[in-house]
């Protein structure tokens, strides 16, 4: 009886992300209004029907997928709240994960775009509840910090939004770029640069040297 149920649990985990790899695609391409379950289902090659079994509605889908983004970024939010470390190596290691996030998933990333851009109308309770408990406590590492002498007064909270903008901007505004730079895609090479850049930028706004 276990190998059977087993098989089952897998086959339900690669079908749950098989629909949500093309959910944020649509969602990514089309927004929350323009996207269709039905294309999604379509995309992921199953009935209508067959998805709805998974994620009874639209709006089920769409916060499962945010779901999984926020996941990811409060995970890397998480690390910044330790105190013990040095805040260089704190601060390049976030940014570099953070880079790494907009390199490895773009559409992700813009999909939470669009919905903040849009004023978070379907997600903003989750953000409040998720993402301002660990900013405040990302934040008192920051004083923290700042009372012992070891990074420049600076305010935490305007910091972390520049580092936000400044990383996700590869994804979500990637085709600007790839229209400034005449090319089809962002290189290997311009993450690294602008990874580079941005670490030294928020280092020296900190009065801390770049290595």
């Amino acid at each position: 009886m276990t190998v059977p149920v087993k098989r089952r649990v897998i086959n339900r985990d690669k079908l749950e992300a098989d629909i949500l790899a093309e959910a944020v695609r649509v969602f990514a391409e089309c927004g929350y209004e323009g996207a269709s379950v039905a294309a999604i289902a379509e995309n992921a090659g199953l009935s209508k029907q067959n998805l709805m079994y998974y994620f009874p509605t639209k709006q089920a889908l769409y916060e499962r997928v945010l779901d999984s983004v926020l996941d990811d970024w409060l995970e890397r939010m998480d690390k910044l709240a330790d105190r013990e470390r040095d805040p260089r190596d704190v601060l390049r290691s976030y940014i570099q994960a953070k880079m790494r996030f907009s390199r490895e998933q773009p559409l992700a990333s813009r999909v939470y775009a669009l919905e903040v851009i849009g004023g978070a109308q379907l997600y903003g309770q989750q953000i409040r509840e998720r993402v301002v408990p660990l900013l405040r406590k990302d934040i008192d590492v920051f004083e923290g910090w700042i009372r012992e002498g070891r990074i420049a007064p600076v305010n935490a909270t305007h910091l972390l939004f520049a580092i936000w903008h400044m990383t996700q901007a590869y994804a979500d505004f990637s085709a600007q770029m790839n229209l400034v730079l005449n090319r089809e895609q962002l290189s290997s090479d311009d993450f690294d640069d602008g990874e580079t850049l941005i670490a030294n930028m928020v280092l020296s706004a900190v009065a801390i040297p770049p290595a």
